[in-house]
């Protein structure tokens, strides 16, 4: 079975190069190269250089060749248009569960991925093969389990994809690294975007949308209790980063027409919460579900609320058992029945 690997020179997808090459002595290494140059003079430091010596030394250790395949425009057009678009409407977008989707599983299988008979890639996730449908379920440890941002694979694309790391946990990951020797053992994890290196997501955006100074109101007493930047770079229930006193204060509310950000105390949070959203057109990976009684996540990590599922116009209604006061408009809510993700969709309300 002929296998290309996804290496970002990180240590999570070289541990899985490794893997992968015991049950394929030929697999071929792809380093997908997305950087928009123009970014990358404005945000700065992007170690895109660092990241693609750290996959050459990776590969050149074990004698497998590495391509460089360019999808900068493929990039811009599927990933980054879409983000820019909803964070200008005031909604919250997830570049990361595009980016697998209509990148690594999506672009790059339409150029090279086709010839092969697996791509694998560094994920925290695992595939149980089966029939009628192959199922995509969390990974052991559930802090870096990265299901939520594969819940918009299509089944084709789950029957093609590997995760070599899946069935392991971060620690044993690190210690495999440094078992095996590997150049990149003791480098840190990358908290950027997607395959941009350590381009945090704030510069990203800035780069894209600049700055417009705005004030930050109490949603209770209309008080304005300081100044942001510009509405795009808030979501709801943030808490950090917003330079007040007296808190904790919780993002509730973005008006996009006067640049207005609503925040809300603590202790008057509570009717901010919601328990209700709908998601319409969700991406099942299987079958579409016949239990209505599921969990939720509502962002990445290891949380899951329980919830229901009726059918509505176009999708879904959700009801959560427990409210939650971090849920925006643009966000992705991924189902889950025990271990197996099912799939997801954008949360709006109606």
């Amino acid at each position: 079975m002929s296998t290309a690997v996804l290496l970002s020179g990180g240590v999570d997808s070289s541990v899985a190069l490794h893997l992968a090459r015991r049950d394929d002595p030929d697999i071929r290494a792809f380093y997908l190269k997305i950087w928009l140059e123009d970014e990358l003079a404005h945000i700065g430091d992007c170690p895109w250089e660092e990241d693609l010596s750290f996959a050459r030394a990776v590969c050149e250790q074990i004698d497998v060749p590495l391509e460089v395949v360019p999808l900068q425009t493929e990039y811009l057009e599927r990933v980054v248009t879409h983000a820019i678009s909803e964070l200008k409407a005031g909604r919250t977008p997830s570049p990361d569960i595009f980016c697998n989707q209509r990148i690594k599983f999506g672009a790059f299988f339409d150029r090279v991925g086709h010839t092969f008979d697996r791509i694998a890639s560094g994920h925290y996730a695992t595939i149980e093969r089966g029939t009628p449908s192959d199922r995509l379920k969390r990974s052991p440890d559930l802090v870096k389990d990265q299901t939520y941002f594969l819940c918009n694979l299509r089944q084709e694309q789950i029957r093609k994809a590997a995760f070599p790391i899946g069935h392991l946990r971060k620690e044993e990951v690190r210690r495999l690294a440094a078992e095996l020797d590997l150049p990149n053992r003791y480098r840190k994890d990358s908290q950027g975007i997607c395959f941009l290196g350590r381009i945090h997501y704030p510069d990203f955006v800035r780069f894209h949308l600049g700055e417009r100074h705005g004030d930050i109101v109490d949603t209770d007493s209309g008080t304005v209790l300081g100044n942001h930047r510009g509405y795009w770079f808030h979501t709801i229930g943030q808490r950090q980063g917003l330079g007040l006193g007296g808190g904790p204060w919780y993002v509730v509310g973005k008006d996009v027409e006067t640049n207005i950000v609503y925040v809300a105390h603590q202790d008057r949070r509570d009717p901010t919460l919601r328990r209700t959203f709908t998601v319409d057109a969700p991406n099942w990976i299987g079958p579409e579900p016949e239990n209505q009684t599921l969990t939720v996540k509502l962002r990445h990590g290891p949380h899951l609320t329980p919830c229901t599922l009726t059918a509505a116009e176009g999708g879904y209604r959700v009801d959560l058992e427990q409210p939650d006061g971090g849920i925006a408009a643009g966000q992705w809510a991924v189902f889950y029945d025990d271990d197996t993700c099912l799939g997801g969709g954008v949360i709006d309300f109606r």
